[in-house]
């Protein structure tokens, strides 16, 4: 949906949550986030693949080389310590949204990522963060011209 451009209250997540778009892939803020570990970025295909098991090579290497680039962001744009990255698949892997998604989380010590509870934002808290990657974004590639 979000692909789409659909915006209406079974949506959570909006377009100017999206820091990143090509013909393969997507990158945005996530609906919801861990309270020490705000503005977490997903990373999906445009097409739909469901979970690891359908990823083709190279759209793995596309999400992968995606992942490292939103993890330099997260680096330089937050402050923060360090970078996490997970993805899940079946029920028993904890998968939860039947579309292949990878998690990019900024990381501060002691910040209880496992052990704490995701909340839903609002679009204006996700805002926040999009423009500030967004921005990295567009000037990283405003100098690989």
């Amino acid at each position: 949906m979000l692909l789409q451009g659909t915006e209406n209250e079974h949506v959570l997540s909006r377009q100017s949550d999206i820091l990143y778009h090509d013909e393969l892939v997507t990158a945005f803020i996530a609906s919801h986030w861990w309270p020490e570990n705000p503005g977490h970025v997903l990373i999906i295909p445009n097409r739909h693949i469901e979970n690891i098991y359908s990823l083709t090579g190279e759209l793995s290497d596309r999400i992968h080389r995606l992942e490292i680039e939103v993890a330099k962001a997260l680096k330089e744009t937050y402050g923060c310590d360090g970078v996490s990255s997970r993805q899940h698949n079946e029920p028993a892997g904890n998968q939860d949204v039947w579309h292949y998604h990878l998690h990019v989380f900024p990381r501060y010590k002691d910040d209880q990522l496992y052990t704490s509870k995701a909340i839903r934002t609002t679009a204006e808290e996700r805002n926040l963060y999009s423009v500030r990657l967004r921005e990295y974004f567009a000037q990283k590639i405003k100098s690989n011209v």
